[in-house]
């Protein structure tokens, strides 16, 4: 076992290991931070740039994911900067999702409802246009379906079919605006000598990946 730390965050003391990332002692006590990447087995990729927060003595604003913690660390989880940068990245990330909550299967489970109802944010941006990138549905599978244009890009769903499922049937490809969730040259799910554990719907914070109607 580690040394035991005490640091403050919003004004609350509490303990932690110290080199624990910041994110989970927070949301360990019970302090909400918005997040959607953050997977505590792995390292922090700090991609979905939602957990932002302010730490006393820092120039800048840090991600809590990336952030390990120590003996008498400030922290604030709320600011007019930390909720500007907040809301912008989430802005950013509804402005390329296919909003279609009464029909998902994450409906009421979704982190990007969690998140907007936490932080009182539209789920419908009001300063960016929306961008369906329309691509292609794949309903291949027996028993679960991939929508891409729900994905957020958090790679949970990569992350667990490699490591936990040692299968590794999902990876990322391409880059910026064309970057998505795929298969190795981009067949379809169906046509991969996957296990069906459902690891990858589970690890799903929106509903990108779903079980088939007959399947739930």
């Amino acid at each position: 076992m580690g040394r035991t730390v005490a640091l403050t965050i919003d004004d609350r003391t509490v303990t932690a290991t110290a080199g624990e990332r910041l994110l989970w002692v927070a949301l360990e006590n019970g302090i909400y931070i918005p997040h959607l990447c953050a997977i505590k087995e792995a390292d922090p990729a700090a991609s979905c740039r939602l957990c932002f927060v302010e730490v006393e003595g820092y120039p800048r604003p840090v991600t809590a994911c990336t952030e390990p913690v120590r003996d008498g660390m400030v922290v604030r989880t709320r600011s007019p900067q930390i909720d500007r940068l907040v809301a912008t990245g989430f802005e950013l990330l509804m402005s390329v999702h296919r909003l279609d909550c009464a029909h998902c299967p994450k409906n009421r489970r979704c982190e990007l409802q969690k998140i907007a109802a936490r932080r009182k944010l539209k789920l419908r941006p009001r300063r960016l246009a929306v961008i369906d990138r329309n691509l292609p549905v794949d309903e291949s599978h027996p028993l679960y379906n991939y929508d891409p244009n729900k994905c957020v890009l958090c790679g949970r769903c990569v992350w667990v079919c490699r490591q936990v499922a040692r299968a590794g049937v999902l990876g990322f490809a391409w880059r910026g605006f064309e970057r998505r969730v795929t298969t190795f040259e981009g067949r379809p799910l169906g046509e991969w000598d996957c296990s069906a554990c459902g690891l990858c719907v589970e690890a799903c914070p929106v509903g990108a990946l779903a079980l088939k109607e007959a399947a739930r």
